[in-house]
């Protein structure tokens, strides 16, 4: 028998399951958790093969509890949320599959079949946004003082006021831009606040 853990924080999410996964052969409940520290407790008096958690939950989210488990638990990310942050902390947090709620439940028992054998899962989506995730250029690493220079940049200031602002001189003022549009791959004033600002080096205006 597949012994499987169900981690959620609504009582009604956790029934639908525990009845969901009662109807599937070779699998049963192990144990009900409604929240990550209350998982993380549970686990290794139950050892589950699968663990189904949930992301986000009061008294312990679902990442800081994938953490705290360690390799030693098959997790199964089962969530609404698919955003790509929430994606990206899952797996590297080590959890084994990330599926959503509104998957099947022939989906879900699959899911947690190839995760207790050692496989990874992934919903379609959310494979995608990983990728995209994974191809997605780091953010630029500028200094302290090229931060400085180019968020006066983003105000308007010239290079003589940005210059007369950090009691620097104008050529310093250009050099430190010049290393900043090297950073972030453009040529000009305007593409590197758009850039830096797309890659959250700079806040929105």
């Amino acid at each position: 028998m597949l012994r499987v853990m169900i981690v959620d924080d609504h009582a009604i999410v956790r029934e639908g399951l525990r009845g969901m996964l009662a109807a599937e052969p070779g699998m049963e409940v192990a144990a009900e958790a409604a929240s990550g520290d209350e998982a993380v407790a549970l686990a290794p008096r139950v050892r589950p093969d699968v663990i189904l958690m949930d992301l986000r939950m009061p008294g312990g989210d679902g990442v800081s509890a994938i953490e705290r488990l360690g390799q030693g638990h098959r997790v199964l990310v089962l969530t609404t949320f698919e955003d790509d942050a929430d994606i990206v902390r899952a797996v590297r947090s080590g959890a084994a599959g990330y599926l959503l709620k509104d998957a099947s439940r022939a989906a879900l028992a699959a899911a947690i079949r190839d995760v207790a054998a050692g496989r990874t899962v992934l919903a379609p989506s959310v494979s995608a946004k990983l990728s995209a995730a994974r191809a997605a250029p780091a953010p630029a690493v500028l200094s302290a003082r090229e931060a400085e220079v180019l968020a006066l940049v983003a105000r308007g200031l010239t290079n003589a006021e940005i210059g007369g602002r950090l009691f620097i001189g104008q050529a310093t003022v250009k050099t430190h831009l010049l290393r900043v549009f090297a950073k972030l791959g453009v040529s000009d004033r305007t593409a590197a606040v758009m850039a830096a600002i797309e890659q959250g080096v700079l806040p929105p205006p």
